[in-house]
C-alpha cells in the first residue's frame, strides 16, 4: 500500500467515525449519512485510492472535470453534481450524474425535466437554497421558498430528494448550526404541503468544517472534499 493508499483510508475510516458518533449523538441510524467525496482538482492517484478504501459515491462540481474523472474509476462509481449547472451544459450532465445536488434555479429544473423526459428516465436531485442571500452562491432564495419552488412539483421527469445548501463561511463549526436547522425547517414546510405530497426531506449539507454539525442537525448526505482527500492542488 502506498503513503497516499495508506493516509486516504484513514482519512476515510476517520470522517466514517466521526458520522456515526455525530448520528448517534443525535439518536439517528449512521446508516441514513451517505459520505459524498468532493473530487474537485484532486488528483487522481486520491480518488483512486478513496475507491480502494470503501467509498463509492463521488461528487463534482463542474461537469468537465467530471468527464475527466469518471475515466479513472470502475463504471460502478457513483458520480453527483454538488456544482453549479449551466443550462448549456445540461445534456452532458445526463451522461455524466445520477444525482444532481444543485438545482438552483426554476430554468435548471425546466431543462433537466426535459431532458430526462427525452431519455425516458426519472433524475434524482435537490433543491439548492442561498441560505445567507449571498451573490456569491446560487440556489432559490429561502424566502419564499415554498412558493418559488411549488412548478417543480409538477415535473414529472425529476425526482426531489430534498433541499441542499451550503451556509455562510464561518471559522466555527457552531455557526453554521443555525443554517442547517433553517434548511431542515424549509423541508419540513414543504413535507406539509399539498404539492409535495410524499415528500422524501433528505438533506444535502456540510462539507468538510462541519459535517458533524450537519449530521446532528439532520443531513442525509454531507459533501466532504479537503477533509478526505487532503488539500486541493
Amino acid at each position: 500500500m502506498s503513503s497516499v493508499d495508506r493516509e486516504v483510508a484513514e482519512r476515510l475510516a476517520a470522517i466514517r467515525d466521526r458520522i456515526a458518533a455525530a448520528a448517534r449523538r443525535a439518536g439517528r441510524d449512521p446508516a441514513e449519512v451517505v459520505l459524498v467525496g468532493a473530487a474537485k482538482r484532486q488528483p487522481p492517484e486520491r480518488l483512486r485510492a478513496a475507491w480502494a478504501a470503501g467509498l463509492r459515491v463521488y461528487g463534482e462540481n463542474r461537469v468537465q472535470e467530471a468527464e475527466e474523472h469518471r475515466a479513472l474509476l470502475p463504471l460502478e462509481a457513483e458520480w453527483h453534481l454538488i456544482g453549479p449547472l449551466q443550462s448549456n451544459k445540461v445534456k452532458r450532465a445526463l451522461d455524466l450524474f445520477s444525482t444532481v445536488h444543485s438545482v438552483d434555479r426554476l430554468k435548471i429544473a425546466e431543462k433537466l425535466d426535459r431532458e430526462a423526459g427525452e431519455r425516458g428516465v426519472v433524475l434524482p436531485c435537490f433543491l439548492e437554497v442561498n441560505l445567507g442571500g449571498e451573490a456569491s452562491k446560487s440556489g432559490f432564495p429561502a424566502a419564499g421558498l415554498v412558493e418559488r419552488v411549488a412548478p417543480v412539483a409538477g415535473f414529472s421527469n425529476l425526482r426531489v430528494l430534498g433541499l441542499m445548501a451550503i451556509p455562510p463561511i464561518a471559522e466555527d463549526p457552531e455557526e453554521a448550526r443555525p443554517w442547517f436547522r433553517r434548511l431542515r425547517g424549509l423541508s419540513e414546510e414543504l413535507a406539509g404541503r399539498e404539492e409535495w405530497v410524499g415528500w422524501e426531506g433528505k438533506l444535502s449539507m456540510g462539507m468538510s468544517s462541519d459535517f458533524e454539525v450537519a449530521v446532528e442537525e439532520g443531513a442525509t448526505q454531507v459533501r466532504v472534499g479537503t477533509s478526505l482527500f487532503g488539500a486541493r492542488d
